[in-house]
């Protein structure tokens, strides 16, 4: 008896923001060499070695290798050859896909294939699709992994929609079958945390302010998380006094969210993410280009962190995290923050407000002494669209890292290659630092005009960021794309969910003990 693995993703991403996913792809796996599909897949590698392509008729391969030579098919990755109506076979097209060096594939570029799979077929109107990866030992996961990559490109948000996106049946043939269910199950969790980012991203401002957010952060409450929702009068009674600040120009208060995945008794990671539902600028207005029009994304780091703890609560991960997260309209009124006010953050230090359209950094501020005060954290990490400058000096691709901590470097680049959300390090340097002083407070809040937005911006966190271990992660650039990728159709990217997510399930000792370890032998040096 032949078993068969078939998981919905509505069902795996529990307390999503909005049923959007109701036509998610369908997966099933299997060990069968059955051709009884409309799509049929296989794969080759730069050494011309076609996996699985015994399970053709003598004269479908025949067909293939002429493709293959008429084509100068070489097997590189991302090179797709397409034979349609293949002889002998009822199925009504083949796909021969490279993937380049089998043996160097990380599991981001295997999504990446997956992502090349789903654009291709997208338009194909028959839904059952067969792919063979039989053979590809040095990627044991290799089916599990391409078929995150399909689910992660195949979302849509369809809210405001009246199509809706062709449902596909995906049926992966694998050597491993319990490796690669197991595998899936844990990458469906993180997808359903994706995808959360992905909704309260895309939602427009107008349907996702701080109260609307709380409320999506309160339903994962289903799963297991401690959620804790503060309101005017808690900001107030705590002298979250940044935080207050930036949202009292708005007519919806600002709230500070907390959602905490218990999974262990050591000492908690720390998530702190910016939470600015929608950002006019304040009176430093955003009065020019069309910049204004995306800055619903400017929670994105908010997002990115709940969707964060979703996916280590669905996976019942043995971690302690919690996610911190200052939510605020920046809006203009007669009650806004005014350029050359002076306002006192939660941790006593005074700031001088030179531009109000430098609110990030401010409710980040009271966000980091929170995390601290509250949870006496292991190590810190807060996400942000922060800066324009780190759009400048890195674009899309890379997310901007600042730390003092040489292993969170390491830690983090390597979680951000294995999944294709790549960091690059950035200078946190004093002499930016030099750039916050103030005449009449502790510091400003912008450093020289035409100088490292970006690193200024990251020294002014560095004076809440405390003791332990910390690092900033400016995702301004990478939180939408204006166009489709290969993981990602037009919209919110939910970047920062996958990175994260890797980064905790793999090195929950290092960050509790290694980390500390070797702050501790630096500082002693």
């Amino acid at each position: 008896m032949k078993t068969q693995h078939k998981l919905r993703l509505s069902v795996m991403a529990l307390a999503c923001l909005n049923p959007l996913y109701a036509n998610a792809e369908t997966f099933s796996f299997d060990s069968r060499n059955s051709l009884n599909s409309d799509t049929l897949i296989l794969f080759q590698d730069a050494d011309s070695t076609t996996y699985s392509i015994d399970v053709l008729p003598q004269s479908t391969q025949d067909q293939l290798t002429l493709a293959v030579a008429d084509n100068s098919f070489s097997g590189k990755r991302g090179e797709v050859i397409e034979i349609l109506v293949p002889s002998e076979i009822d199925a009504k097209r083949v796909l021969l896909v490279g993937i380049g060096e089998a043996k160097t594939l990380t599991p981001g570029e295997i999504n990446a294939l997956g992502g090349l799979i789903a654009n291709k077929l997208e338009t194909v109107p028959q839904a059952k699709v067969r792919v063979f990866t039989q053979g590809l030992t040095a990627n044991p996961n290799f089916g599990s992994e391409l078929a995150h990559g399909i689910e992660l490109r195949s979302y849509r948000y369809s809210q405001y929609k009246a199509s809706q996106h062709a449902q596909k049946n995906y049926q992966i043939a694998v050597d491993d079958l319990s490796q690669n269910q197991k595998h899936h199950k844990g990458l469906q969790a993180i997808e359903a945390g994706v995808f959360l980012a992905r909704d309260l991203t895309n939602a427009p401002a107008s349907k996702m302010y701080p109260e609307s957010f709380a409320n999506e952060a309160r339903k994962l409450k289903a799963l297991g998380v401690k959620v804790t929702v503060l309101e005017a009068k808690d900001i107030e009674r705590l002298n979250l006094g940044a935080l207050a600040a930036v949202g009292k120009g708005s007519e919806r208060p600002p709230k500070l969210v907390v959602a905490h995945w218990p999974g262990s008794k050591e000492a908690p990671i720390a998530l702190v993410g910016k939470g600015i539902t929608f950002d006019s600028g304040g009176y430093n207005i955003k009065a020019t280009g069309t910049s204004i029009a995306r800055m619903k994304s400017d929670m994105a780091g908010a997002a990115t962190v709940l969707g964060t703890v979703k996916a280590m609560a669905i996976q019942k991960a043995p971690v302690n995290v919690v996610a911190v997260m200052p939510m605020a309209e920046n809006m203009v009124s007669g009650h806004s923050m005014i350029p050359g006010d002076v306002i006192t953050t939660a941790q006593g230090l005074t700031v001088e407000v030179l531009n109000t359209d430098a609110e990030g950094r401010l409710v980040l501020a009271d966000g980091l002494w929170y995390a601290r005060e509250n949870y006496n954290p292991a190590v810190i990490v807060d996400v942000a669209t922060l800066t324009g400058s780190k759009v400048g000096a890195l674009g899309n691709v890379y997310a901007g890292l600042f730390t003092d901590s040489d292993t969170l470097v390491q830690q983090l680049t390597y979680a951000g290659q294995q999944v294709g959300e790549k960091v690059w390090r950035l200078p946190l340097d004093q002499a930016y630092g030099d750039e916050l002083k103030s005449s009449i407070a502790d510091l400003k809040n912008t450093g020289k005009e035409g100088s490292a937005g970006a690193s200024s911006a990251a020294m002014f966190l560095k004076h809440f960021a405390g003791d332990q271990p910390w690092a900033h992660l400016d995702i301004a650039g990478n939180a939408l794309t204006a166009t489709d990728t290969p993981l990602v159709p037009a919209g919110a990217t939910g970047y920062g969910v996958r990175l994260l997510s890797t980064w905790i399930n793999q090195l929950p000792k290092q960050v509790n003990s290694e980390l500390n370890t070797a702050e501790t032998s630096k500082n002693l040096m």
